[in-house]
């Protein structure tokens, strides 16, 4: 799901590397985890009824920590500066790909152990499951279909989206990098807010909590993808030591997440949470503080 969802920011991520915009490209996947970090605080505030914090499973924190480690590599390969491409691909990048893989293979490791712990409830699911068999196969080529129009869609609308934020940033002199850690970010990270909104009302709080935490990991991996469109060598050495703040951000911001769904938190400030609210201001100051 995270890997779906995360789709507008590849395709816009390759576009920008590709147009010799790599602050553009890099500031999308960064602000892209501030931003779905965003989204775990909104969504508790538009569905106050529903304690999605509260109802998220604590393996979540698997993937959250496999998220900030990501971002925390990145960080670091941004700082170092270093050169270090090989073939066309940076060793910053493809460490983040391979950790990437490794990491994901522990989360399946764990959700395989768990689903053999409920291996009674698995038998009935897998019976109920056989008796709509031709209605589930049916259902998945329509899913199928569907996802590969979408994606061509994105395919198509990526390269003029980052070619009309990196004229946005030009004419208004703001800067590539804060054009595209906050505007490209929110809103190629739409599709996670609407799974997430979708998700909480149909009651499915691990999807939505693990979409978001899920697409933060799978961004960083997706850097080998805008190194592989950029030409100019590493990606990550050419990129402004301003997106190290964004990644650290984007850290605290899901430490603050998975606070909350490990703390779980009784008390509620009015509307929502206070590990909610704190989400939300967290997000205003961090692009202030990028933008100052």
């Amino acid at each position: 799901m995270s890997t779906a969802t995360s789709l507008p920011e590849v395709f816009t991520t390759v576009s920008a590397a590709w147009l010799d915009a790599p602050d553009l490209a890099a500031g999308d996947l960064f602000g892209a985890g501030m931003s779905n970090m965003l989204t775990l605080g909104l969504i508790d505030l538009m569905h106050r009824q529903k304690r999605v914090w509260r109802e998220a499973a604590l393996g979540h924190a698997l993937t959250a920590a496999l998220a900030m480690v990501l971002t925390a590599f990145a960080a670091v390969f941004v700082l170092l500066h270093v050169d270090m491409s090989h073939v066309g691909v940076g060793l910053g990048s493809l460490t983040l790909f391979v950790l990437y893989g490794l990491g994901m293979r522990l989360v399946f490791r764990q959700e395989d152990m768990e689903r053999r712990q409920r291996g009674q409830a698995v038998l009935i699911e897998g019976s109920s499951a056989g008796k709509s068999g031709v209605h589930r196969r049916t259902e998945l080529r329509r899913a199928i279909f569907g996802f590969i129009v979408c994606a061509l869609a994105l395919l198509v609308a990526a390269p003029f989206l980052a070619w009309s934020a990196e004229r946005i940033a030009e004419e208004t002199g703001v800067g590539t990098t804060f054009i595209g850690t906050s505007l490209v970010a929110i809103t190629t990270s739409l599709p996670e807010l609407v799974t997430a909104v979708a998700s909480v009302r149909l009651g499915a709080f691990d999807l939505a909590v693990g979409n978001l935490f899920g697409s933060n990991a799978f961004n960083m991996a997706a850097f080998l993808f805008a190194d592989l469109a950029y030409r100019e060598g590493d990606l990550l050495s050419n990129l402004n030591s301003v997106h190290a703040l964004t990644a650290l951000w984007s850290i605290l911001m899901m430490n603050i997440g998975l606070m909350g769904i490990i703390y779980r938190a009784e008390k509620r400030f009015i509307l929502i949470e206070p590990d909610s609210l704190l989400m939300i201001v967290s997000y205003i100051l961090g692009l202030w503080l990028l933008f100052r």
